[in-house]
């Protein structure tokens, strides 16, 4: 069988860091004869050399090739390039891994879109990785219709023969950016570029020493020399113009600005910090026309032209500014509707823990070089960002809290200008929003987090959804769709928005029914649940049980008030006079107990609380003790009569 996918990963002693990847490539849906796993060890100097040996001894899809220290990843995965047998190439780093089926799902979509390069779906755990790129599926992208040029790590997949053909390898030796002028590349010459973003491929991990390469304290002047090849290569394949412009725009915002603002710009020591605002002002003066600042968002104008200028003070009393304001999102209604949950909230910025405010004039102008001072920067963009109010959007995103995996929720908006009181003609900039979640997207069972990301003005900001008020909490019932249950609930103490999926299965709230609430009539039983489930109806199961034996019987909930109504034919003739406790049998398949039980006999059925497990397990622990004590007693009364018997 031909390899489809050869994956390369370069090692440098990643010690216990090293498990997850390999654990991930060996456990591919791809089927084994079809893949290949070429580790190139550069030189480790722990026990993972001997590790990777025995693990190509064990495993025929494994090879091992080992090099001298090379200083960084480009020679050893140009080895593995080299090495490889397979029709695409997949680049992977020892402290990542991989998403089950992401070889076989990257390789079948590269192949029916005759992808030169494919680009999975990424998340990010401690390590930021882009998001609007993979808001969807993009099966023919380019640098001018998707936003690729966000993502220049190399984890992706590349068809061998591409690479061979245009002789694209990575700059090798010790140094920065390598990636950035191989990917960049490899976009500028690709016959076609697919992104693949409703599977999550790659997760990328912040080791716990914060040891990658990539989080290590860098020279400013080599990194800087290192990125200008980057420029380089778009310079080579592109002319003069608007989308050249548009790509430089990317290490400009990236790897410059960016890092001249906010909190990350405080957080540099003094001394790095001013050398590296040298190093990034050299590259802008010597590389970007103003037709690439021009295209930034307003802030980031703002530093752009005070980097420009020289003014490093300058930039440092508006990261100060900057660095003050967030997010705020409060949940207006989160409630079931027609077995999807619907979650309201509104969303704004806040500057110095109070809502920021902006003058109501939508009157602006370009930025003609740069602000006269801080104030006039801050003015600026205030009215930057109330002339484009209109552009600001309002997201709410799902993210699985044990993978790092998020994903965009239909989301419907609308902005207010809401008059701030007592102001001078201020008004405060308010995103309303309702979000729409299908719980039949919600692939895994975890605990997922509701994130709002608004973009308005110069910032594109995330926060977790609440808190909310206490007194207007909205409280909604476990919901039974979309095949799992869904337990929408508020994290302690700080009472955000999360979801439980198919996990809560003993706290959905259904310990408030009582005996009473069912109705029995003769094999019929009816029982009110606080359970959403749409309006068709769900089929389910209700498991009866006693003394190990149990009997599945099918039942049906329809929607009922506030919740559902359980219904069910029990097989009377089945059950042998006993207390047969009861749970529900809901899609998964996971079993939901029920605070009920039936006891049957010569009077008939009846309905009964059930005890919960944890007053059981008390009264076994008073037992016990009890016990202990009679027999402590029993033993000590023996004693005495044994030495009274040998007097």
């Amino acid at each position: 069988m031909p390899v489809k996918v050869s994956v390369v990963v370069p090692v440098y002693n990643p010690g216990v860091y090293i498990e997850g990847c390999v654990e991930s490539l060996l456990g591919q849906s791809l089927p084994p004869d079809e893949y290949e796993v070429i580790f190139v060890d550069d030189g480790s100097t722990d026990d993972t050399p001997a590790l990777l040996d025995a693990l190509a001894t064990a495993d025929p899809r494994v090879a091992v090739v080992h090099q001298e220290n090379s200083g960084w990843s480009g020679k050893p995965r140009n080895v593995g390039i080299a090495a490889a047998r397979g029709e695409y190439v997949m680049f992977v780093d020892n402290d990542d891994h991989l998403g089950d089926e992401a070889l076989e799902r990257m390789y079948d979509y590269g192949v029916a879109n005759g992808a030169d390069v494919v680009v999975g779906k990424m998340a990010g755990k401690g390590r930021s990785v882009p998001v609007e790129l993979f808001r969807r599926n993009h099966p023919h992208a380019t640098v001018e219709n998707a936003p690729l040029i966000d993502s220049l790590t190399p984890h992706k997949m590349f068809r061998r023969a591409f690479l061979d053909d245009i002789g694209l390898r990575f700059p090798e030796g010790r140094r920065r950016l390598e990636d950035h002028v191989f990917v960049t590349e490899a976009y500028l010459r690709a016959a076609n570029v697919s992104v693949l973003s409703d599977y999550v491929c790659y997760y990328h991990v912040r080791r716990d020493d914060a040891s990658n390469a990539g989080f290590q304290r860098f020279d400013p002047g080599g990194y800087f020399k290192n990125l200008r090849e980057a420029l380089d290569v778009v310079e080579r394949y592109t002319e003069p113009g608007t989308l050249r412009d548009r790509l430089f725009r990317r290490w400009l915002r990236v790897e410059m600005v960016e890092r001249m603002r906010g909190r990350r710009f405080l957080a540099m020591p003094v001394d790095w910090r001013r050398d590296v605002f040298a190093e990034i002002r050299q590259v802008v003066v010597e590389r970007f026309g103003p037709g690439v600042a021009a295209g930034l968002q307003p802030t980031q104008q703002v530093v752009a032209a005070l980097l420009t200028a020289d003014r490093y003070d300058d930039v440092e009393a508006f990261a100060e500014w900057e660095a003050g304001i967030a997010l705020t999102a409060v949940p207006e209604g989160v409630a079931w509707e027609d077995g999807t949950l619907r979650i309201g909230f509104t969303a704004e910025y806040t500057s110095a823990g109070e809502p920021m405010t902006f003058a109501a004039d939508k009157a602006r102008s370009p930025l003609d070089g740069p602000p006269e001072d801080l104030a006039a920067a801050i003015a600026w963009v205030g009215a930057d960002t109330v002339a484009h109010f209109d552009k600001a959007t309002a997201d709410l995103l799902l993210r699985e809290r044990a993978s790092a995996a998020q994903y965009f929720q239909k989301v419907e908006f609308t902005r207010e200008e809401a008059p701030e009181p007592g102001s001078d003609g201020q008004v405060r900039l308010v995103l309303r929003a309702t979000a729409t979640v299908d719980p039949a997207t919600l692939t895994r069972a975890g605990l997922w987090d509701a994130l709002v990301r608004v973009k308005l003005g110069g910032w594109t900001k995330e926060c977790r959804l609440g808190p909310a008020p206490l007194q207007d909490r909205p409280s909604p019932h476990a919901g039974l769709a979309g095949g799992h249950v869904v337990l929408p609930y508020w994290t302690a103490p700080h009472a955000h928005l999360a979801l439980d999926v198919d996990r809560a299965t003993h706290r959905v709230g259904l310990g408030a029914l009582t005996p009473d609430d069912v109705t029995l009539t003769g094999a019929r039983l009816l029982a009110p649940l606080p359970l959403h489930v749409p309006a068709a109806g769900t089929e389910v199961t209700l498991r009866l049980t006693s003394s190990g034996t149990s009997h599945d019987m099918p039942a049906t909930l329809t929607p009922h008030g506030a919740g559902a109504r359980l219904e069910a034919v029990l097989p009377l003739p089945d059950l042998r006079a006993a207390t047969w406790r009861a749970a529900l049998g809901t899609p998964g398949p996971r079993h939901l107990a029920l605070p009920l039980a039936l006891r049957t006999g010569v009077g008939g059925v009846r309905v009964v609380r059930q005890p919960r497990a944890g007053a059981l397990r008390h009264l076994v622990r008073r037992a016990r003790r009890r016990l202990g004590t009679t027999l402590g007693r029993t033993a000590t009364r023996l004693r005495t009569r044994a030495r009274a018997w040998r007097r």
